[in-house]
């Protein structure tokens, strides 16, 4: 009789939707972001969607996936303009001349993904890119 050896079983990889919701709520952490603004920068999900995705995933529209894109290159673009992490994250919520004296945060808040997009513009174009 031979020796079988049977693989051990494997750990199915982490969803992409899994991987992006975890880098969004990281940001949403740095940024103190509260629940409800957490939900309203992905698109306003059900709030019982919204704690399903932070606990353990799950499937996320493409107008949500779009959304945290652009979050995750502000948060990007902030940390390359400002290499102090504190002055990187507090910048969203400081009031800015471009947006009227409003903060990007208050932009982004109003809800449709052109005013997330409009702080991915300014942020991208202060940065020169």
């Amino acid at each position: 009789m031979r020796n079988v050896q049977i693989p051990a079983p494997q750990q199915p990889a982490p969803s992409p939707a899994l991987a992006v919701l975890a880098v969004f709520f990281s940001i949403a952490e740095e940024w103190s972001l509260a629940t409800d603004q957490q939900i309203t920068l992905l698109g306003s999900p059900a709030r019982s969607t919204f704690f399903k995705w932070k606990k353990e995933g799950g499937l996320i529209s493409g107008d949500t996936q779009e959304r945290i894109s652009h979050v995750v290159s502000i948060y990007k673009a902030l940390h390359i303009l400002f290499p102090n992490p504190d002055v990187a994250n507090s910048w969203v919520k400081r009031p800015n001349k471009y947006f009227d004296n409003c903060s990007a945060l208050d932009v982004m808040l109003r809800g449709k993904l052109t005013d997330i997009y409009a702080v991915r513009a300014y942020v991208d174009a202060q940065r020169g890119g």
